[in-house]
Protein backbone atom coordinates (compact mmCIF):
# COMPACT_ATOMS: atom_id res chain seq x y z
CA UNK A 1 0.00 0.00 0.00
CA UNK A 2 1.50 3.72 -0.75
CA UNK A 3 1.59 5.79 1.50
CA UNK A 4 -0.58 9.22 0.41
CA UNK A 5 1.63 12.16 0.33
CA UNK A 6 1.15 15.11 2.36
CA UNK A 7 -0.83 17.90 1.79
CA UNK A 8 1.79 20.94 1.26
CA UNK A 9 0.82 25.08 1.00
CA UNK A 10 1.87 28.16 1.47
CA UNK A 11 2.16 31.59 -0.44
CA UNK A 12 5.25 32.38 -2.81
CA UNK A 13 6.60 35.54 -3.77
CA UNK A 14 7.67 36.56 -7.20
CA UNK A 15 10.16 38.89 -7.99
CA UNK A 16 12.65 40.30 -10.40
CA UNK A 17 12.85 43.18 -12.31
CA UNK A 18 10.48 44.64 -14.24
CA UNK A 19 9.67 42.63 -17.65
CA UNK A 20 11.52 39.27 -16.68
CA UNK A 21 8.38 37.05 -17.25
CA UNK A 22 6.89 37.09 -13.74
CA UNK A 23 3.15 37.64 -14.84
CA UNK A 24 3.68 35.14 -17.81
CA UNK A 25 4.68 32.71 -15.31
CA UNK A 26 2.15 32.96 -12.72
CA UNK A 27 -1.16 32.98 -15.50
CA UNK A 28 1.25 29.76 -16.94
CA UNK A 29 1.26 28.14 -13.69
CA UNK A 30 -2.76 29.10 -12.53
CA UNK A 31 -3.54 28.27 -16.19
CA UNK A 32 -5.84 31.30 -16.64
CA UNK A 33 -5.20 34.77 -17.31
CA UNK A 34 -5.56 36.47 -14.40
CA UNK A 35 -2.00 39.13 -14.21
CA UNK A 36 -1.48 41.31 -17.14
CA UNK A 37 1.52 40.85 -19.21
CA UNK A 38 2.87 43.77 -21.92
CA UNK A 39 6.60 44.33 -23.39
CA UNK A 40 6.66 47.49 -21.87
CA UNK A 41 8.19 47.27 -18.32
CA UNK A 42 6.47 47.89 -14.85
CA UNK A 43 3.46 46.44 -16.27
CA UNK A 44 2.04 45.13 -13.15
CA UNK A 45 1.46 47.39 -10.52
CA UNK A 46 -0.55 45.52 -7.30
CA UNK A 47 0.46 42.64 -5.36
CA UNK A 48 -2.04 39.89 -7.39
CA UNK A 49 -2.24 36.84 -6.26
CA UNK A 50 -2.51 33.46 -8.28
CA UNK A 51 -3.80 30.42 -6.81
CA UNK A 52 -2.60 27.02 -7.53
CA UNK A 53 -4.09 23.81 -6.56
CA UNK A 54 -3.09 19.96 -6.63
CA UNK A 55 -4.64 16.79 -4.81
CA UNK A 56 -1.50 17.41 -2.43
CA UNK A 57 -0.56 20.94 -2.28
CA UNK A 58 -1.73 24.63 -2.43
CA UNK A 59 0.65 28.03 -3.62
CA UNK A 60 -0.39 31.21 -3.37
CA UNK A 61 1.40 32.53 -5.85
CA UNK A 62 1.87 36.88 -5.27
CA UNK A 63 3.06 38.55 -8.19
CA UNK A 64 4.23 41.79 -7.34
CA UNK A 65 5.51 44.89 -8.99
CA UNK A 66 9.07 44.81 -10.52
CA UNK A 67 11.05 46.29 -7.88
CA UNK A 68 12.90 48.99 -9.16
CA UNK A 69 14.34 53.17 -7.76
CA UNK A 70 11.43 55.03 -7.10
CA UNK A 71 10.41 58.54 -8.63
CA UNK A 72 7.04 58.89 -7.57
CA UNK A 73 4.33 58.58 -5.54
CA UNK A 74 2.84 55.26 -7.13
CA UNK A 75 6.22 53.92 -7.82
CA UNK A 76 7.26 54.69 -4.39
CA UNK A 77 3.82 52.96 -3.44
CA UNK A 78 5.16 49.17 -5.97
CA UNK A 79 8.18 49.20 -4.69
CA UNK A 80 7.26 49.04 -0.75
CA UNK A 81 4.51 46.69 -2.27
CA UNK A 82 7.30 44.37 -3.73
CA UNK A 83 9.31 44.97 -0.35
CA UNK A 84 6.76 44.21 2.12
CA UNK A 85 5.23 41.06 -0.06
CA UNK A 86 8.80 39.51 1.28
CA UNK A 87 8.15 39.04 4.89
CA UNK A 88 4.83 37.63 4.33
CA UNK A 89 5.72 34.47 2.24
CA UNK A 90 7.45 31.03 2.59
CA UNK A 91 9.65 31.28 -0.35
CA UNK A 92 10.91 33.58 -2.91
CA UNK A 93 10.96 33.09 -6.54
CA UNK A 94 13.94 35.38 -7.81
CA UNK A 95 13.51 35.49 -11.89
CA UNK A 96 15.66 36.64 -14.27
CA UNK A 97 16.66 36.69 -17.66
CA UNK A 98 19.63 34.03 -18.91
CA UNK A 99 22.27 37.25 -19.14
CA UNK A 100 25.02 38.31 -16.87
CA UNK A 101 22.96 40.04 -13.74
CA UNK A 102 22.48 44.06 -14.38
CA UNK A 103 22.43 46.85 -12.07
CA UNK A 104 18.70 46.06 -11.19
CA UNK A 105 19.54 42.32 -10.30
CA UNK A 106 22.07 43.53 -8.28
CA UNK A 107 19.84 46.07 -5.80
CA UNK A 108 17.49 43.14 -6.13
CA UNK A 109 19.84 40.90 -4.48
CA UNK A 110 20.93 43.35 -1.71
CA UNK A 111 17.60 43.79 -0.73
CA UNK A 112 16.56 39.58 -0.03
CA UNK A 113 19.73 39.74 1.64
CA UNK A 114 17.03 40.79 4.73
CA UNK A 115 14.54 38.03 3.63
CA UNK A 116 13.96 35.16 5.96
CA UNK A 117 12.24 33.34 3.77
CA UNK A 118 14.33 30.37 1.56
CA UNK A 119 14.90 32.38 -2.18
CA UNK A 120 15.49 30.46 -5.05
CA UNK A 121 17.23 31.80 -8.34
CA UNK A 122 14.44 31.07 -11.60
CA UNK A 123 16.36 31.65 -14.77
CA UNK A 124 13.25 32.46 -17.46
CA UNK A 125 13.55 32.69 -21.52
CA UNK A 126 16.29 29.59 -21.60
CA UNK A 127 14.64 28.90 -24.78
CA UNK A 128 16.21 31.69 -26.42
CA UNK A 129 19.50 30.65 -25.22
CA UNK A 130 22.21 27.79 -25.80
CA UNK A 131 22.81 25.66 -22.95
CA UNK A 132 26.02 26.11 -22.30
CA UNK A 133 25.47 30.20 -21.74
CA UNK A 134 23.69 29.32 -18.80
CA UNK A 135 26.17 27.67 -16.51
CA UNK A 136 28.44 30.91 -16.24
CA UNK A 137 25.00 32.57 -15.97
CA UNK A 138 24.34 30.70 -13.10
CA UNK A 139 28.14 30.81 -11.41
CA UNK A 140 28.15 34.80 -11.94
CA UNK A 141 24.36 34.87 -9.42
CA UNK A 142 25.55 32.29 -7.08
CA UNK A 143 28.77 34.67 -6.50
CA UNK A 144 26.09 37.32 -5.56
CA UNK A 145 23.70 36.06 -3.77
CA UNK A 146 22.75 33.24 -1.37
CA UNK A 147 20.53 31.04 -3.26
CA UNK A 148 19.13 27.61 -2.21
CA UNK A 149 18.44 26.16 -5.82
CA UNK A 150 18.67 27.17 -9.86
CA UNK A 151 15.94 26.92 -11.89
CA UNK A 152 16.21 26.84 -15.50
CA UNK A 153 12.24 28.00 -16.67
CA UNK A 154 10.58 29.33 -19.97
CA UNK A 155 7.69 30.91 -18.98
CA UNK A 156 6.25 30.54 -22.75
CA UNK A 157 7.17 27.14 -23.86
CA UNK A 158 6.36 25.90 -20.34
CA UNK A 159 10.20 24.04 -20.42
CA UNK A 160 10.85 23.30 -16.49
CA UNK A 161 7.59 24.09 -15.11
CA UNK A 162 7.28 20.12 -13.46
CA UNK A 163 11.07 20.69 -12.02
CA UNK A 164 9.47 23.91 -10.39
CA UNK A 165 6.72 22.25 -9.27
CA UNK A 166 8.46 19.72 -7.72
CA UNK A 167 10.64 21.78 -6.17
CA UNK A 168 8.27 23.55 -4.19
CA UNK A 169 6.48 20.62 -2.91
CA UNK A 170 9.91 19.78 -1.69
CA UNK A 171 10.12 23.01 0.31
CA UNK A 172 6.72 24.11 1.12
CA UNK A 173 5.81 23.37 4.77
CA UNK A 174 2.74 21.29 5.52
CA UNK A 175 -0.48 23.05 5.55
CA UNK A 176 -4.19 23.35 4.98
CA UNK A 177 -5.94 24.22 1.57
CA UNK A 178 -6.86 28.36 2.15
CA UNK A 179 -8.65 28.58 -1.14
CA UNK A 180 -11.67 26.65 -2.49
CA UNK A 181 -10.06 24.18 -5.41
CA UNK A 182 -11.72 26.00 -8.49
CA UNK A 183 -10.05 29.77 -6.90
CA UNK A 184 -7.67 31.36 -9.23
CA UNK A 185 -7.05 34.52 -7.63
CA UNK A 186 -7.84 36.33 -4.29
CA UNK A 187 -8.47 39.64 -6.31
CA UNK A 188 -12.28 40.53 -6.83
CA UNK A 189 -13.19 40.14 -10.40
CA UNK A 190 -13.64 43.74 -11.27
CA UNK A 191 -9.84 44.53 -9.99
CA UNK A 192 -8.75 41.67 -12.22
CA UNK A 193 -11.71 43.52 -15.21
CA UNK A 194 -9.69 46.73 -14.84
CA UNK A 195 -6.29 45.40 -15.20
CA UNK A 196 -7.49 43.19 -18.52
CA UNK A 197 -8.66 46.64 -19.80
CA UNK A 198 -5.33 48.13 -18.89
CA UNK A 199 -3.69 45.45 -20.71
CA UNK A 200 -5.70 46.39 -24.03
CA UNK A 201 -4.32 50.31 -23.28
CA UNK A 202 -0.52 48.72 -22.63
CA UNK A 203 -0.82 46.99 -25.91
CA UNK A 204 -2.64 49.55 -27.85
CA UNK A 205 -1.04 52.71 -27.26
CA UNK A 206 2.56 53.95 -27.19
CA UNK A 207 5.11 56.53 -25.67
CA UNK A 208 4.54 57.37 -22.42
CA UNK A 209 0.82 57.09 -22.12
CA UNK A 210 0.53 53.63 -20.57
CA UNK A 211 2.06 54.38 -17.15
CA UNK A 212 0.10 57.49 -17.16
CA UNK A 213 -3.07 55.86 -17.48
CA UNK A 214 -5.03 54.17 -14.56
CA UNK A 215 -8.54 52.11 -14.21
CA UNK A 216 -10.98 52.19 -12.29
CA UNK A 217 -13.95 49.73 -12.85
CA UNK A 218 -17.19 52.36 -11.93
CA UNK A 219 -20.38 49.43 -12.18
CA UNK A 220 -20.08 45.53 -12.55
CA UNK A 221 -23.79 44.32 -11.04
CA UNK A 222 -26.44 44.61 -13.61
CA UNK A 223 -27.46 42.04 -16.18
CA UNK A 224 -29.24 43.31 -19.33
CA UNK A 225 -31.24 40.72 -21.74
CA UNK A 226 -28.50 38.15 -20.80
CA UNK A 227 -25.19 40.75 -21.03
CA UNK A 228 -23.30 41.75 -17.42
CA UNK A 229 -22.95 45.58 -18.09
CA UNK A 230 -19.61 46.97 -17.35
CA UNK A 231 -18.81 50.72 -16.81
CA UNK A 232 -15.42 51.73 -16.44
CA UNK A 233 -13.51 55.03 -16.40
CA UNK A 234 -9.74 55.40 -18.36
CA UNK A 235 -7.61 58.14 -16.33
CA UNK A 236 -4.88 59.93 -17.91
CA UNK A 237 -2.75 62.98 -16.82
CA UNK A 238 -3.28 65.46 -19.49
CA UNK A 239 -5.19 66.69 -22.16
CA UNK A 240 -2.98 65.23 -25.02
CA UNK A 241 -3.13 61.77 -23.48
CA UNK A 242 -7.02 61.51 -23.75
CA UNK A 243 -6.60 62.28 -27.64
CA UNK A 244 -4.48 59.66 -27.88
CA UNK A 245 -6.26 56.75 -26.09
CA UNK A 246 -9.37 58.04 -27.72
CA UNK A 247 -8.26 58.52 -31.65
CA UNK A 248 -9.32 60.23 -34.20
CA UNK A 249 -12.91 59.81 -34.09
CA UNK A 250 -12.53 57.44 -30.96
CA UNK A 251 -11.02 54.92 -33.29
CA UNK A 252 -8.56 53.81 -30.47
CA UNK A 253 -10.86 53.97 -27.84
CA UNK A 254 -12.87 51.81 -29.67
CA UNK A 255 -10.33 49.08 -30.47
CA UNK A 256 -9.59 49.24 -26.36
CA UNK A 257 -13.15 48.37 -25.96
CA UNK A 258 -13.37 45.57 -28.12
CA UNK A 259 -10.68 43.56 -27.10
CA UNK A 260 -11.29 44.52 -23.55
CA UNK A 261 -14.76 42.96 -24.03
CA UNK A 262 -13.33 39.46 -25.89
CA UNK A 263 -10.74 39.20 -22.84
CA UNK A 264 -13.32 40.00 -20.28
CA UNK A 265 -15.53 37.54 -21.78
CA UNK A 266 -13.44 34.88 -21.88
CA UNK A 267 -12.30 35.18 -18.59
CA UNK A 268 -15.93 35.47 -17.30
CA UNK A 269 -17.34 33.17 -19.43
CA UNK A 270 -21.05 35.24 -19.82
CA UNK A 271 -21.30 38.08 -22.67
CA UNK A 272 -20.79 41.55 -21.37
CA UNK A 273 -21.50 44.80 -22.39
CA UNK A 274 -18.67 47.24 -21.44
CA UNK A 275 -18.77 50.98 -21.42
CA UNK A 276 -15.29 52.98 -21.35
CA UNK A 277 -14.91 56.78 -20.50
CA UNK A 278 -11.87 58.79 -20.65
CA UNK A 279 -11.19 61.59 -17.69
CA UNK A 280 -8.07 63.86 -17.38
CA UNK A 281 -6.95 63.54 -13.49
CA UNK A 282 -3.80 65.70 -13.46
CA UNK A 283 -0.49 64.30 -11.83
CA UNK A 284 -2.60 61.22 -10.47
CA UNK A 285 0.51 59.34 -9.88
CA UNK A 286 1.30 61.02 -7.17
CA UNK A 287 -2.13 62.19 -5.59
CA UNK A 288 -2.18 59.42 -2.34
CA UNK A 289 -5.71 60.43 -2.51
CA UNK A 290 -6.64 59.55 -5.99
CA UNK A 291 -4.45 56.04 -5.59
CA UNK A 292 -6.39 55.12 -2.57
CA UNK A 293 -10.01 55.77 -4.00
CA UNK A 294 -8.43 53.23 -7.63
CA UNK A 295 -7.43 50.60 -5.09
CA UNK A 296 -4.38 51.17 -4.05
CA UNK A 297 -3.46 49.50 -0.04
CA UNK A 298 -3.56 52.35 2.44
CA UNK A 299 -0.68 51.41 4.21
CA UNK A 300 1.58 50.74 1.46
CA UNK A 301 0.97 54.68 0.51
CA UNK A 302 2.00 55.88 3.53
Amino acid sequence: MTQEKKFKSGFVALVGRPNVGKSTLMNRLVGEKIAITSNKPQTTRNRISGIYTEDNMQVVFVDTPGIFKPHSQLDNYMDKASLSTLNDVDLVLFMVEPESPGKGDKFIIEQLKKVKAPVFLVINKVDEVHPDKLLPVIDEYRNLGNFKEFLPVSATEGIGISDLLETLYNNLPEGPQYYGSDQITDRPEYFVVAELIREQILQLTSQEVPHATAVAVDRMNQRINGKLQIEATIYVERDGQKGIIIGKGGKALKQIGIRSRKAIEDLLGEKVNLRLWVKVQKNWRSDPNFLRSIGYDKKELS
